[in-house]
């Protein structure tokens, strides 16, 4: 199979297509989508203090706060001392929106059945595109990070 030539675009509606389905889930479980995503970083990660969660989603220390208070008010995190500095406090994941597996279920069952035309081999290949991609970009977003605020100091 060759790379087509509106490859680019095809890409880009990929992206759109997933962060608009991302946004629907969020709003179906009662969430804006940077609280949603919010929680699965703390449910992929595990506790983290709150800076960390900040520069995980890119947002400031106030905006940081809210999003917390918002998770935690919904049951979803809880606040505790960090053990090893109890000066610190982390936030970790409790729960997860009730109904979001059957939010995400049809999107899931759709990709699953994508997925399972392939090759084994294949298969392979896809996972491995995914586990790079996030780190790529993660990394691009902490540059273009990096870079907004070295131009707004």
């Amino acid at each position: 199979m060759s790379t087509p030539e509106n490859a680019g675009a095809v890409y880009r509606r990929y992206l759109s297509a997933v962060m608009l389905h991302g946004h629907a889930s969020a709003k179906a479980v009662d969430l804006g989508a940077t609280d949603l995503y919010a929680l699965n970083i703390l449910t992929l990660s595990g506790a983290l203090t709150p800076g960390e969660l900040g520069r995980r989603t890119g947002l400031t220390t106030g905006p940081t706060t809210r999003l917390i208070d918002r998770l935690e008010q919904a049951g979803y995190v809880r606040r505790v001392p960090d053990p090893g500095d109890r000066r610190k406090v982390i936030v970790e994941p409790i729960a997860t929106p009730s109904g979001l597996d059957e939010v995400l279920a049809p999107a899931r069952d759709r990709i699953a059945a994508i997925i399972q035309q392939y090759s084994p081999e294949q298969r392979g290949v896809l996972f491995d595109y995914f586990a790079n991609a996030a780190t790529a970009y993660q990394e691009a977003a902490d540059e273009l990070r990096g870079r907004t605020a070295a131009e707004s100091d």
